[in-house]
């Protein structure tokens, strides 16, 4: 959430604080998480499918160069959207199960597919799905480089740390992650969304950029899950300047799409193995639920 940055007038005393601090509550600014979340503006919910705006459960701007956290339930849709220049790097981890979390090696690995897009499932270590991609309209996303780093981003930019004007991702991600009882060790290689790459011939992974302004990725989640995302560079990005824009996160309770997930008519027929995967899960779901 961004700050205001005006001069306080009268906060000298406890009561011109608190007179202060109360009339910052009808304030807004153009990044920050709109609670409640009723409030979230119309460029959220107007853009989203009929009827999810009455089901919101989550609604944030998040700026460039900032993160967020969030616990979200099973049959949770989540909708982020590209302003034009974002780039959002992001883990997700089973609630309640902190160790098993997003596997971007078995991501890639068991679907045959090193280009993540609409129905391409996100898996955990333990070979359960987390989320499934059920809308893309930007296909540009990488799972393989992983996220900028303290060192990559000094040598580029002059500075990386998370407080900085151009912080890393897994510095930003570290700090999502210790806000759920994590530490750095639990910073996993991570997904990044709206800024793509191609595997060349040579074996070399070359930038491939953003789709644009206004094109949006939906997230079903399979299983009650922590969601971090840090929206900052691609370590891959070949611009000199740290740069980019905020994205729009819309979350709603979706629990029907989970059966239409399994049944073939939201995405279409799955694949065996992400079916395999998703087969997995639900076994766990009903041998946990009947201790």
């Amino acid at each position: 959430m961004t700050q205001t940055t005006d001069t306080p007038a009268g906060t000298a005393t406890t009561a011109g604080a608190r007179a202060h601090a109360r009339d910052q509550h009808s304030r807004t600014a153009d990044t920050m998480r709109h609670v409640p979340v009723s409030t979230a503006p119309s460029r959220v919910t107007g853009t989203l499918p009929d009827g999810a705006a009455d089901r919101l459960v989550w609604s944030e701007t998040l700026a460039f160069g900032r993160y967020t956290t969030m616990h979200l339930a099973r049959g949770t849709r989540v909708r982020l959207t590209d302003t034009g220049d974002a780039c959002v790097h992001t883990l997700l981890y089973r609630a309640g199960a902190l160790h098993e979390r997003f596997n971007a090696a078995d991501t890639v690995k068991v679907p045959w597919q090193a280009y993540p897009g609409t129905g391409h499932p996100l898996l955990s270590d333990a070979g359960r799905v987390l989320a499934t991609i059920v809308e893309d309209t930007s296909v540009h996303h990488d799972a393989l480089t992983g996220a900028t780093t303290l060192a990559g981003n000094t040598a580029k930019y002059g500075a990386g740390t998370a407080h900085s004007a151009s912080p890393a991702a897994r510095e930003l991600l570290t700090l999502g992650a210790l806000k759920n009882g994590l530490g750095p060790r639990d910073v996993a290689p991570s997904l990044t969304l709206f800024k793509g790459i191609r595997v060349h011939d040579d074996g070399s992974i070359r930038f491939s950029g953003s789709t644009g302004t206004e094109t949006h990725v939906d997230l079903l989640l399979q299983l009650d899950t922590v969601v971090v995302l840090a929206n900052t560079a691609h370590p891959l990005d070949p611009r000199t300047d740290f740069t980019g824009t905020a994205v729009e996160l819309a979350a709603w309770r979706a629990p029907e799409d989970l059966t239409a997930l399994a049944d073939g008519s939201l995405v279409g027929p799955l694949a065996p193995e992400h079916l395999q995967a998703l087969n997995n899960t639900e076994h766990d779901l009903a041998a946990r639920s009947t201790r």
